[in-house]
């Protein structure tokens, strides 16, 4: 997993339950370079789409009762985001990041059991 050098991703795993999580998953994390945020563009990308499509349109016209509501409509978007919407990303050429997932599952498991 590639994450970023935030404090919550660069803690010692017996005193952080996500480094923990990671460990009991055996899941290497990666860290991007310090101060280069073009590293981890694509999480970038996908934040300023957040903020552009969510953020500036829904969290700014509703009045949000608690934090569940607003959980809800990130939620709803989510599953626009990768189960309606099209991608012409480096990897979904067309297609919506769940369909791009669905295909690769095929190879992943091919590589899986060629390890």
């Amino acid at each position: 997993m590639l994450t970023d050098r935030g404090p919550e991703d660069c803690r010692a795993p017996e005193r952080h339950e996500y480094e923990l999580s990671l460990a009991i998953e055996n899941i290497d994390q990666t860290r991007t370079k310090v101060e280069s945020p073009p590293t981890n563009g694509v999480c970038e990308r996908f934040h300023e789409t957040v903020r552009n499509e969510l953020y500036r349109v829904a969290v700014r016209k509703t009045l949000y009762g608690s934090l569940a509501e607003l959980q809800a409509d990130l939620e709803a978007w989510l599953v626009v985001y990768n189960e309606q919407r099209t991608h012409q990303g480096r990897w979904c050429h067309g297609k919506t990041p769940m369909q791009t997932l669905l295909d690769s599952m095929p190879l992943a498991e091919e590589k899986m059991l060629a390890a």
